[in-house]
């Protein structure tokens, strides 16, 4: 077998493989025989079809196989030897001539790699990145103490309807004349949020109701554009709401406000577990150092976003095998077309540098991830989900269950394989480049990211 490679301008790599007939045939002459042994032919006994036959019913269709894999071993591994960064896979290219197998070797195959272009990226403390520390003030805490004691909260029953009060009644489907319509709809303790309706000649309607009162409104008018809302609020069809242009009645049998929890040692337990604060102070101060934790994360996350837009100045508008990028971007996309690929192009093309500049620097300062980084991403993303919802002090034992749910997904495992190589080369990152300390409020912090 001969492997030639032509790589003129760098980028656009030209594979030539020559296959002798000596490369395969062995391979074709055992796969063959284990097809002989198992083929179930009338008129012959299992491994007793004469080898000829096998031969003119599978010998083409085999030798194609062995062919075919022999090729993609051997590109592989003169890519791996000679150390070419190959983007994508090979396609064979259009300079390919046809091959006729029928016909004894030598067969040649040639094949487009695209490279990636050189570059080197060095970090040193001569470069100067941003690093935000997001301010943990009263104002801050308040709000997250307020989140805690809306999520801890609870109904209680009043008389009188309020802005976010819920209602619960029954409704019934009225006649032209304003009459309970016989054999018409009817729901029964039904759940009502007047808040929520959109029109406000239909939402005001509520307006200062009581228990007892009967409200009288039109489900169409006050859900105009969402019939999954009066679907939902008088358990009919789809097809049927969209029809349902009738007023209904609404009697109120019961109306429930929803009251924050108190600060006090029950929410202290709740929220950090029993007895681990005793009084507001500590709370408070809880409640501060979970944040700081907290925006740890979110201060490195900008940290390595604000780095990458420093390496990619820094390397500058790398070349590209556009044209052959474009046939590999087309050919794993054959559903989505050439638009697709036009229109995404350039920002794979953004993607795909920073991901050649993340390899260098990984590579560069020796980063690995083993095993228990991946699970402890894995239960790092438990514990931030769970926190969302103020479920701060979930035993160890139930985030090791969630993370090995997670990790039995492949989706997930590539994700927090990325997490893992991102927090590595953070943590190094930060000892190596000269951090420019900056401040801001949670607000501010959050609308950079929104504007990036």
């Amino acid at each position: 077998m001969k492997v030639t490679f032509e790589n003129p301008d760098k980028v656009n790599g030209l594979m030539t493989i020559t296959v002798e007939e000596a490369d395969f045939k062995e391979n074709v002459e055992k796969t063959l025989k284990n097809y002989r042994k198992k083929a179930n032919i009338p008129g012959f006994r299992p491994g007793q079809v004469p080898m000829g036959l096998i031969k003119r019913q599978v010998g083409t269709s085999v030798k194609v196989d062995e062919i075919n894999k022999l090729v993609g071993q051997e590109i592989y591994k003169y890519v791996q030897e000679n150390k070419i960064q190959m983007l994508g896979e090979p396609l064979p290219s259009e300079k390919q001539q046809p091959v006729d197998v029928e016909k004894d070797a030598p067969y040649t195959f040639v094949f487009d790699i695209a490279v990636a272009p050189e570059f080197e990226i060095k970090l040193s403390g001569h470069d100067k990145v941003d690093y935000y520390t997001i301010k943990v003030d009263d104002e801050l805490i308040d709000r997250q103490v307020d989140m805690y004691a809306s999520r801890s909260g609870h109904y209680d029953k009043v008389e009188a309807y309020a802005d976010n009060d819920m209602l619960k009644g029954d409704l019934r489907e009225l006649d032209a004349e304003g009459n309970t319509k016989e054999d018409g709809v009817t729901v029964e303790g039904a759940i009502m949020l007047p808040n929520y309706i959109k029109v406000d000649d239909q939402k005001k309607l509520f307006d200062g109701c009581k228990l007892g009162d009967i409200i009288t409104f039109n489900p169409k008018k006050a859900y105009p554009e969402n019939l999954g809302e009066i679907s939902s609020l008088l358990k009919i069809s789809r097809d049927e709401a969209e029809k349902m242009e009738a007023d209904f009645s609404f009697q109120i049998t019961e109306i429930s406000r929803y009251v924050k929890a108190e600060v006090n040692q029950e929410l202290f337990d709740q929220v950090f577990g029993k007895d681990a604060v005793k009084d507001e102070k500590e709370f408070r101060e809880k409640v501060a150092e979970g944040l700081k934790a907290q925006f740890v994360t979110d201060s490195d996350f900008k940290f390595i976003q604000d780095l990458r837009a420093h390496c990619e100045k820094k390397v500058g508008n790398l070349t590209f095998p556009d044209a052959l990028l474009k046939r590999i971007m087309l050919q794993n996309n054959k559903d989505k077309g050439e638009d697709f690929v036009e229109k995404n192009y350039e920002m794979s093309i953004k993607e795909l540098t920073w991901h050649l500049i993340k390899e260098q620097l990984v590579a560069a300062h020796n980063i690995k991830v083993e095993d228990a980084d991946i699970r402890e991403a894995a239960k790092e993303a438990a514990r931030a989900q769970f926190a969302q919802y103020g479920m701060n002090n979930l035993p160890d034992e139930y985030l090791e269950n969630y993370a090995n749910d997670m990790l039995k997904k492949k989706e997930y495992v590539d994700n927090l394989v990325d997490r893992s190589i991102d927090r590595k080369l953070t943590e190094v990152l930060k000892n190596v480049v000269k951090l420019n300390p900056k401040e801001a409020t949670l607000d501010e912090f959050n609308k950079m990211m929104e504007q990036k």
